[in-house]
C-alpha cells in the first residue's frame, strides 16, 4: 500500500526556497500506476532531496517521494550489469557491491542521491573529462507515463524519450528503474596527489596539463585570493598499491564516524573573515603536504562532504543557494576572472568552490556538461543580495556562451535558460509526447516557465 498522503514542508539541499506540498511514498513499485492516476493534480518524484534548489519540489502539485522503491532486481557479476529500482541509493549500491569488486562508474559529490535523482540531472563527477555523464553507462530505464504505464526506454529503441529523460529534471515521467554498468575496481582506495596553484591562470593550465591529468581530477579554489587553489587527482588504487595490513579489507575501507551539526548554524557565521582564515589555512596544509602519493578510501575522496552530516546547516536556517556554471574552452579563462571579480566586488564570501574540467557535450538536450570547465561555489543568503548576484552572474555565464546547472540552480529566470539550453525546444517536443498534458511539473519547471510552452 502507499503511505497516506501528508502535507509536509520541503526543500533543497540549500534549504531554500521551501514549498509546502502533499507528499506521497509508495511502497511497492507497482503502486506507482495508482500514484499517478489518483487525481489529474500535477506530480514530481523525490529522491533524497539532494538538489540543492527547486528540482524536487511543488507547492501547487504533488510530490511522490521514491525512497522506498530501492530494491536491486537483478545483478551480474561478470559484466557488472546492475538493474535496480530508482530508488535506491548510491551508498547502498556501494555497501552492497563494492565488497564483489564493483563501482559507479560516474559519482557525484555525495552519495546520498538516488538512481533515479542522478539520472533525471544526468550527474557528473570528477571524471567527466575522460568518462562522461552518469547516462553514459545507462543501459536502460522505465519509464511511468502520464497514464500510470511503464515503458522501457534506451538509447537504441527509443533515443528521443531516453535522452530527453536523461538530465529532463524529472519533467517527461517516473523513473522507476534503472539498467546501470559499473566498473571493476581492484580495491576502495584511491592513489591521490595535491598539486598547489598560485593562481587562476595556473590552475586551469595544470587542469589542463596531461602531466597532471588523471582518472578522476578536481580543483579547490579560492575565490578570495584571485582564484589560487589546489588540484586533487587521482585513480583507483591497485591492490599491489596498498600496505600489506590493508590488503585483507581492500573492498572494504574501515568507516569514520560521521559527526553531524545538530542545529541551524547562527547566520553570518560563515563571513568573509572565517572563510579567509579557513582558505589560507587550507592552502598553506596542502603546501605542506608536497605533492606525493596519498592514499586515500574513496570516502574521503568522492565524498568528502558527506563526512559531516547535515553540513548545510553551516549557512544557518536561512540557507545558500549554490551557483554552479559551464564555461566553453575559448571563453573559460575571461568568464571565470569575471565571474570572480563581480563575487569580489559584491563582498559575498562562498565556503567552498569547486573547479573542474569537462569533456565534450553527450547526447541529452537539456544536459548540462560541455567541453570546458565547471565553476561550482556556495553563496550565503543574507537577504536578497544573494539572489540579485546570481542573476548577474547568470548574465555573465550567458555573454561567454556558459550554462548553469539545472540540479543546483534557485535563480535562473526562463528567458536566460532557453538561451543557455538552445536545445530546449527539441526536448519540448518530446516531453509533449510522453506528458501531453502536463501531468510531470516542479517548482523549478514553474519558475523556468515550461508548463506554459
Amino acid at each position: 500500500m502507499t503511505s497516506a498522503q501528508s502535507i509536509q514542508t520541503l526543500t533543497g539541499w540549500a534549504q531554500y526556497p521551501r514549498r509546502e506540498a502533499p507528499v506521497l511514498r509508495p511502497e511497492r513499485y507497482r503502486l506507482l500506476e495508482k500514484v499517478v492516476l489518483a487525481d489529474d493534480t500535477p506530480l514530481i518524484a523525490r529522491g533524497c532531496g539532494r538538489s540543492y534548489g527547486d528540482a524536487a519540489l511543488d507547492g501547487d502539485g504533488r510530490v511522490v517521494d521514491m525512497l522506498r522503491l530501492d530494491r536491486i532486481l537483478d545483478f551480474d557479476p561478470r559484466s557488472g550489469l546492475l538493474r535496480a529500482e530508482a530508488g535506491l541509493t548510491l551508498q547502498a549500491l556501494i555497501e552492497c557491491l563494492l565488497p564483489q569488486g564493483w563501482f559507479p562508474s560516474v559519482t557525484p559529490g555525495t552519495r546520498h542521491v538516488t538512481l533515479g535523482g542522478c539520472v533525471a540531472s544526468d550527474v557528473h563527477g570528477k571524471n567527466h573529462h575522460h568518462e562522461g555523464s552518469f547516462s553514459a553507462y545507462v543501459d536502460g530505464l522505465s519509464l511511468i507515463d502520464a497514464h500510470g504505464q511503464a515503458h522501457w526506454l534506451d538509447r537504441t529503441k527509443t533515443p528521443d524519450e531516453f535522452h530527453a529523460t536523461t538530465g529532463g529534471m524529472g519533467l517527461t515521467g517516473l523513473i522507476g528503474e534503472v539498467a546501470l554498468r559499473l566498473k571493476r575496481v581492484e580495491t576502495g582506495y584511491i592513489e591521490t596527489r595535491h598539486h598547489p596553484a598560485r593562481d587562476l591562470q595556473t590552475l586551469m593550465a595544470r587542469l589542463a596539463d596531461p602531466e597532471y591529468d588523471d582518472d578522476y581530477t578536481v580543483a579547490w579554489i579560492d575565490c578570495l585570493r584571485g582564484g589560487r587553489g589546489i588540484l586533487m587527482r587521482g585513480h583507483h588504487a591497485p591492490l599491489e598499491s596498498l600496505p600489506a595490513a590493508w590488503r585483507r579489507h581492500a573492498l572494504s575501507p574501515p568507516a569514520r564516524a560521521v559527526r553531524s551539526l545538530p542545529f541551524d548554524l547562527p547566520r553570518g557565521l560563515l563571513n568573509r573573515h572565517t572563510v579567509s582564515a579557513f582558505n589560507a589555512l587550507y592552502y598553506r596544509a596542502n603546501l605542506r603536504g608536497g605533492t606525493e602519493a596519498r592514499l586515500l578510501d574513496y570516502r574521503r575522496f568522492f565524498y568528502p562532504l558527506d563526512t559531516l552530516g547535515n553540513w548545510h546547516r553551516l549557512y544557518g536556517r536561512s540557507g545558500f543557494v549554490q551557483y554552479q556554471c559551464v564555461l566553453p574552452d575559448d571563453t573559460a579563462d575571461n568568464g571565470l576572472r569575471a565571474l570572480l571579480a563581480r563575487l569580489q566586488s559584491a563582498g559575498l564570501s562562498p565556503f567552498l568552490a569547486v573547479l573542474k574540467r569537462m569533456g565534450k557535450a553527450g547526447p541529452a538536450p537539456l544536459g548540462f556538461a560541455r567541453a570546458g570547465y565547471t565553476l561550482a561555489m556556495d553563496l550565503p543568503l543574507f537577504g536578497e543580495q544573494a539572489l540579485h548576484l546570481c542573476a548577474e552572474l547568470d548574465a555573465i555565464t550567458l555573454a561567454h556562451g556558459g550554462r548553469v546547472y539545472l540540479a543546483k540552480d534557485a535563480c535562473l529566470d526562463g528567458d536566460r535558460f532557453r538561451s543557455m539550453y538552445p536545445r530546449y525546444r527539441e526536448w519540448l517536443q518530446v516531453k509533449r509526447r510522453l506528458d501531453p498534458e502536463n501531468r510531470f511539473v516542479s517548482a523549478l519547471a514553474r519558475r523556468l516557465s515550461i508548463p506554459d510552452d
